[in-house]
This record gives C-alpha cells, sequence and structure tokens, in this order.
C-alpha cells in the first residue's frame, strides 16, 4: 500500500462526494431525523401533564406551580376558558384559585379548590397533578409535606424519556449511513463502472483503494456521529473518551461497508445484503428503547460494543476507563472483519491484474 496513491485516490472521492446521492443523504439525515424525532415524539409522548391555572387573586400558589418542572402550567384568563380547553384535552387539568385563597388557607379554613379533569387525560397525569398540587398546597400553607418521596429507576434507562433512548438510534443510523452505506457503495460504483479495473492496472493496488475508501467513510462516520449527539444535546462528559468511541464506531462500521463492498458485486446484490443483515447492526438499539428487555442479549450484536461506549459517555458521564473493555473487543471484532475483507479482496484483485 502506498500512502501518496491512498492520498490521492482519498482526494478523488472528497471532491466527487458531494454530487453522490448517498452523500448528501448521510450529511442532511441527522438533521431530518432529529427534527422527525423531537417534533413527533417529543409531543406525543411528553411526559409532564399540560395544567392550567385561573388565578383570581395573585395566589402564591399559582407562582410556585409554573416554578415547577414536573408540570406544564399555563395561565387561563377565566373560569369559562379553563374549562372549554379541559374539555377540548387541550390541557389534562385545570384549578381555579379563587380571591382570597392563600389567606383563608393559612387561616386554617378549607377554601375550595375545584379542579377540572380532562375526560381523555392519563390516570398517570392526573394522580402527578393531584399529588403536586397537595404538596404545593402545603407549602403555601406553612407545612412540610408528610413524607419525602425518593425515586429510584429499576434500570440505568428507566429515567430517560422515549426521545433520550432514541439518540442512540439516530446515532446508529447517522454512523451506518456514513460508513457503511457511503463506503460500500463508493466500491460497488468503482466495480460497476469498471473503474476499480483500471486503477487496478497501474500502480496502485487494491489495498490502496480501500484505504482510500476506508478513509472518506471514516471521517464521515466520526463527523456525523458528533453532529448527531450535538443536535440532541448529548456531548457531555470526557472528549477524550467520546471521540475514541466515536472513532472506534467509525472504524467497525467502515470495516463492514468494505465487507459488503467486496461481497456485492452490483448495486443490486448490495441491496439485498442491506435487507439481509442490517437488522444485525441496527439490532442493538430496541434495547435502548425496550429497558425491560433482557440487556445481555444486545451485547450478541456486534455494533453495541462501540454504541454502548458512545450512550455511556455522552448520556451518563461514563469516563474512558468505564467503556475501555468495550471498545476493545470492538477493536478486536473490527480487526478480525478486516481480516476477511482482506481475504475477499485479493480475489477480486487477480482477475484485474491477469487482464
Amino acid at each position: 500500500m502506498r500512502p501518496r496513491t491512498t492520498l490521492a485516490i482519498l482526494r478523488k472521492d472528497v471532491a466527487l462526494g458531494p454530487r453522490s446521492p448517498l452523500v448528501a443523504w448521510a450529511l442532511v439525515m441527522p438533521l431530518l431525523l432529529t427534527l422527525l424525532v423531537h417534533g413527533v415524539f417529543g409531543s406525543l409522548f411528553d411526559s409532564r401533564p399540560r395544567v392550567g391555572v385561573v388565578d383570581e387573586g395573585d395566589s402564591a400558589l399559582a407562582a410556585a406551580l409554573l416554578a415547577l418542572p414536573e408540570l406544564d402550567v399555563r395561565v387561563v384568563d377565566d373560569e369559562a376558558t379553563l374549562e372549554r380547553l379541559v374539555a377540548a384535552h387541550d390541557l389534562d387539568a385545570g384549578l381555579v384559585l379563587a380571591r382570597g385563597f392563600d389567606a383563608a388557607l393559612r387561616a386554617g379554613d378549607r377554601p375550595a379548590l375545584p379542579l377540572f379533569v380532562s375526560g381523555e387525560s392519563l390516570a398517570s397525569d392526573r394522580v402527578i397533578v393531584s399529588v403536586t398540587t397537595l404538596d404545593v398546597i402545603r407549602a403555601v400553607e406553612g407545612r412540610s409535606p408528610p413524607v419525602t418521596v425518593e425515586v429510584i429507576a429499576t434500570s440505568e434507562f428507566d429515567d430517560m424519556s422515549l426521545v433520550e433512548r432514541m439518540v442512540p438510534l439516530l446515532v446508529l443510523m447517522a454512523m451506518l449511513v456514513s460508513g457503511v452505506f457511503v463506503t460500500s457503495f463508493s466500491l460497488v460504483e468503482e466495480r460497476e463502472r469498471r473503474t476499480l479495473d483500471a486503477l487496478l492496472v497501474t500502480p496502485a493496488s487494491l489495498g490502496d483503494v480501500l484505504a482510500a475508501k476506508g478513509a472518506f467513510g471514516l471521517m464521515l462516520a466520526v463527523a456525523m456521529g458528533l453532529v448527531t449527539l450535538a443536535l440532541n444535546g448529548a456531548l457531555q462528559g470526557s472528549p477524550l473518551a467520546l471521540l475514541l468511541s466515536l472513532l472506534v464506531g467509525a472504524v467497525m462500521a467502515v470495516v463492514i461497508g468494505l465487507l459488503y463492498g467486496v461481497l456485492a458485486s452490483d448495486a443490486r446484490s448490495l441491496y439485498t445484503l442491506f435487507k439481509s443483515l442490517n437488522i444485525i447492526l441496527i439490532g442493538p438499539v430496541l434495547f435502548y428503547l425496550f429497558p425491560d428487555w433482557p440487556q445481555w442479549i444486545a451485547r450478541l450484536f456486534p455494533t453495541w460494543w462501540f454504541l454502548d461506549p458512545i450512550v455511556q459517555v455522552s448520556t451518563r458521564g461514563a469516563g474512558l476507563a468505564d467503556v475501555a473493555g468495550e471498545l476493545v473487543v470492538a477493536l478486536l471484532l473490527s480487526a478480525l472483519l478486516a481480516v476477511v475483507v482482506w481475504l475477499l479482496a485479493r480475489r477480486l484483485e487477480q482477475p484485474a491484474r491477469a487482464a
């Protein structure tokens, strides 16, 4: 393998890459999927109950409710408007704080507190609104809550919203499209157009071509992984651990892409490989979406070994020492696949050299 030849092929791929629809899709996909996930699932599965408050006397209870992160609270002008919004399920519940409510509460009276509830609201939302309101009333009255509730997650992903659980899917898709799809399509395209044969009768070797294709996919996969994490507010934890995790993931994605590229003789057979084998690549994300499933099964998928370090570092603040073992396994799997790629690729080089 000649570094200058590899660099020349890489420069050609970088220059022509933006003209490829697949490369263009790899560049815009993270943004489109992020907007889709946050726009659809962020609203449909919002865990915060929507509560309206009619405050007729500048109550401290209204201000306390507005400050709670557990509720999505909005002030409504009057009781009739509140009742209409709740009936239309624009709000899950609504409270009416009459004039003098706080004074009556502090005097030991039992003032009425009308609570409107939507017939379509979830039972869990009604419980949250009721319990939270009672706690705030005790605070306004000057009493402490009788108990302190401690929330304990039974799984490390139980405290994540559905949108947050979908971040691994977005990251994996970005890296697979950039590392696997772009790399394999680029190699298959060279074979279909016979430009690969033309390259191999020059001093360039197949190793130079594979290295250039892999380097382009590697750069694109790391960049798109970072962009996806940034769009989803998940650029946290150790920068070194995160960068190494993305780099290891990009290496595996590229090696898989090269394997697809040498196995497929044309675009049609490449599509067949995608449809047959991609479930093995995407499978680990199901275990983030459904944390009740046995998590050990996810380890049977090769992409889990780089995806989990990315998730642990970016969302859980894990350090390099925490994920080093998984990254080593991912590198070993990538090395094994690289040997298979090289053995298969040598068969492609022989006919071209003979011609």
